[in-house]
């Protein structure tokens, strides 16, 4: 019996999660599986998950496993995404960070998000862009679904609570000197956020970046009457918006 789950492993990794769905279509039933937590082989993570018995399950092997295996689609997005392609502005003390996304019709499980990684979640569902700018990304040997630069800014300054580090985010965007205009127009056109626009071309504006100029600016729509990103600061009358006056006078 030992030789299934032998192959199974040497198929995953050890830092990965093992579903019962996705074990039964590959020839273990869910009898076996059980007989496998009595042998010590497998740990119980949740109730139909797995992980080989006294291994470390990463992040990324899980959400890699919890896509192929489920067929999910949990992304990798905002600054995580930019720093899987490069954009960190600066290295992070202790646990780093890692924002992930999926529509608010397929959340992530609960246990999944109270589970200890070893990077702290930042989970969020949105709705605000559809599929457009998505990639797969090896990483760490594990596939996953990584926003691209030009869609992860945009999730960046779309966050809840990103008038808390629009400073930060914006000295990310001053290294996005390499954008794909075709791609910035495509998913300013589909988004859904009048705010994450007109933060997004203010600060792209405010960068001076040359991919600015290529946009066709009038098919976007940016919406009407005044956004308060944050209740006090300084007003941008060009994109009506009430942003951070550390942001307003930064140079």
């Amino acid at each position: 019996m030992a030789i299934k789950i032998k192959q199974i492993i040497d198929k995953t990794g050890t830092d990965t999660l093992l579903f019962s769905s996705w074990l039964s279509a590959n020839g273990i039933s869910r009898t076996q599986q059980a007989a496998y937590v009595q042998s010590e082989w497998l740990d119980k993570v949740a109730y139909g998950v797995y992980k080989v018995a006294g291994a470390n399950v990463s992040l990324w092997g899980a959400v890699s496993a919890y896509n192929s295996q489920l067929g999910k689609e949990c992304i990798v997005g905002a600054e995580t995404a930019l720093e899987l392609h490069g954009f960190a502005h600066y290295v992070p003390m202790g646990k780093p960070l890692a924002f992930l996304y999926t529509s608010s019709l397929h959340p992530i499980p609960s246990w999944f998000l109270n589970y200890e990684w070893d990077r702290i979640l930042q989970y969020q569902t949105s709705s605000f862009l559809d599929k457009d700018g998505l990639q797969e990304m090896e990483v760490d040997g594990h596939m996953l679904l990584v926003s691209c630069p030009e869609r992860a800014i945009l999730e960046c300054v779309n966050r809840p609570h990103a008038a808390a580090s629009l400073l930060d985010t914006y000295y990310i965007m001053e290294l996005l000197t390499t954008l794909r205009p075709n791609v910035v127009q495509q998913l300013l056109e589909k988004c859904r956020s009048v705010k994450a626009k007109r933060l997004f071309l203010y600060m792209a504006e405010k960068a001076n970046h040359p991919w600015l100029k290529r946009l066709d600016l009038s098919k976007i729509d940016i919406g009407s009457g005044r956004r308060m990103i944050v209740p006090k600061g300084k007003f941008v009358s060009k994109y009506n918006i009430t942003i951070p006056t550390e942001l307003f006078n930064y140079v």
